[in-house]
């Protein structure tokens, strides 16, 4: 079967229920939510806003509600896009990138960040965010809660500050693949938690095909949050080539120059 197309990713998603996990939105983090096999999909709308609501769709007709994290740029943000999704039973977050947008200003980006949740809460009661990694920039994101703190704006989580990787195994498609960290200039979850457990640190798949084995042969870590960027997913051919070729490109251009 062909990665990164929809029909895996439905077949992922069957995988999932038939084993009796248990999905949540990164909101419910703190809920009791210890017992069983629990997992958050959380999807970062970073462009080809359409692919999330396909994504929400599918997630829906099977019985399962994740979380959208979306930017406040045109490829991303639709006023109804986010509000389909959110009828699907979906969270809405915003994927903040101000520290991009503001030069590094650590005021003017807190200033603007207020102004776009102001407008996201305006579709949807937002209290999870989560950072853009803004790879060909050299801010982080991150730093503007080195200054200011996201609990006072009512905001109850950020993935890479409130999850705890050493219960929850992490995963991501950054670079179009499982396992590529090598690729990867900030979404990395030992950038803010050291990873101690030796069992995650075991634990490598490539390929969606690698995880749906493990998660039915019951070898797949029973806490798990999984980040999916929609716009790699495709069934049509020539869409999937190209996002294939660039992104391919995009990882060189990343280990070579952005990746320390």
């Amino acid at each position: 079967m062909i990665d990164f197309t929809l029909e895996i990713y439905t077949e992922l998603l069957l995988a999932l229920t038939k084993t009796n996990w248990q999905f949540y939105h990164f909101s419910e983090y703190f809920s009791n939510i210890d017992h069983g096999k629990v997992i958050f999909l959380r999807h970062d709308v970073d462009a080809k806003k359409n692919n999330s609501l396909i994504f929400a769709r599918i997630q829906h007709k099977n019985a399962i509600k994740g979380t959208y994290y979306f930017r406040v740029v045109p490829q991303s943000f639709d006023k109804t896009v986010i509000l389909r999704v959110a009828d699907l039973g979906h969270e809405i977050g915003y994927h903040y990138e101000t520290m991009d947008t503001c030069n590094g200003n650590v005021d003017r980006a807190y200033d603007e960040f207020c102004r776009y949740l102001e407008q996201f809460r305006k579709l949807y009661p937002v209290t999870t965010v989560c950072m853009h990694g803004s790879p060909l920039s050299k801010f982080d994101n991150r730093a503007i809660w080195d200054k200011y703190d996201y609990r006072n704006l009512g905001i109850t989580a950020e993935p890479y500050f409130d999850l705890d990787f050493n219960r929850f195994y992490y995963l991501t498609d950054t670079g179009r693949r499982w396992d590529g960290d090598s690729f990867s200039v900030r979404d990395k979850p030992f950038l803010r938690t050291p990873l101690t457990n030796t069992v995650f640190q075991r634990q490598h798949y490539h390929s969606t095909e690698e995880i749906i084995g493990a998660i039915i042969s019951g070898t797949f870590p029973d806490h798990a949050m999984m980040t999916f960027h929609p716009q790699r997913w495709t069934d049509n051919v020539i869409t999937w080539s190209k996002e294939y070729l660039l992104q391919n490109i995009k990882n060189i251009i990343k280990k070579q120059f952005f990746v320390k």
